[in-house]
């Protein structure tokens, strides 16, 4: 037996992780087309559906479904990304997709909402000064950009699964997490969140379905970020609770300018 074939990985590992990657990169291609969408959707952009489009039916019921839709969507991504849950999962999904799996179920429950979204087109607000539409729009715009530009400024291709999959099929082991701060991170604690709220809340028209769908999404964030920052502290102890007191949550506001990362 030659020294290659002493050291060449099985060829069983090597099919498991091709077949990690391969899963791993259409989830995230799903991912980025269901987030893509979003801007579309949120945004009323000309694609087959969105937040306003359609025939209005029954307010009741309308809001009842819509509601539903956001509670798969706020359920899933919460439970899923809690630790307890993920040391009970990987006992059934291997480690290395996990956070795929994770992204694929979340990209299918957004989905979902999408296909079955009623529109409720009351109008709340809307502005007639073109001006002050432009600015709304940028803002908007502004916000789905900064939500990309945060997950790059930690680990984008993590957060979406690619490098755990890609660490699968090079043999590798991922290193432990570690407390950063980048950029936005060092302004306020929550840049991810703080992108999807200018998304969300600053439009020129804002019908009822637009409004549900902004409360309630508000209300997940503000739940995740007390969920998470709670894994945060358990995961960097002091640490974490200093940068709490250094960096705002979501309004970059002046805070104690000690070094937090």
């Amino acid at each position: 037996m030659t020294d290659h074939a002493l050291h060449s990985p099985p060829a069983k590992t090597i099919t498991g992780g091709l077949t990690a990657v391969l899963y791993g990169t259409l989830t995230y291609l799903l991912f980025l087309g269901t987030f893509l969408y979003a801007i579309a959707f949120v945004g009323n952009l000309p694609v087959p559906k969105t937040i306003d489009s359609g025939t209005a039916g029954p307010l009741v019921s309308s809001l009842l479904i819509n509601v539903v839709l956001l509670g798969v969507f706020a359920i899933q991504h919460s439970v899923m990304a809690r630790p307890a849950f993920k040391r009970w999962w990987t006992r059934i999904v291997p480690l290395s997709v996990e956070r795929t799996t994770y992204v694929l179920l979340a990209s299918l429950a957004l989905l979902l909402l999408y296909w079955q979204w009623r529109p409720m087109t009351g109008i709340i607000w809307s502005t007639t000064d073109p001006v002050a539409a432009i600015v709304l729009q940028t803002i908007s715009w502004l916000g789905w950009a900064v939500v990309l530009a945060s997950t790059f400024m930690i680990n984008h291709f993590e957060l979406f699964g690619l490098r755990q999959v890609l660490a699968r099929l090079l043999g590798r082991e991922l290193p432990p997490a570690e407390f950063k701060t980048p950029m936005f991170y060092k302004v306020v604690r929550h840049p991810i969140y703080l992108g999807f709220l200018l998304a969300f809340w600053a439009t020129p028209t804002m019908t009822v379905g637009h409004l549900v769908f902004a409360i309630a999404t508000t209300g997940y964030i503000l739940i995740g970020i007390w969920l998470e920052e709670r894994d945060l502290i358990a995961l960097f102890g002091d640490q974490y609770r200093r940068y709490r007191q250094q960096v705002s949550m979501l309004i970059p506001l002046p805070r104690n300018k000690a070094k937090v990362g």
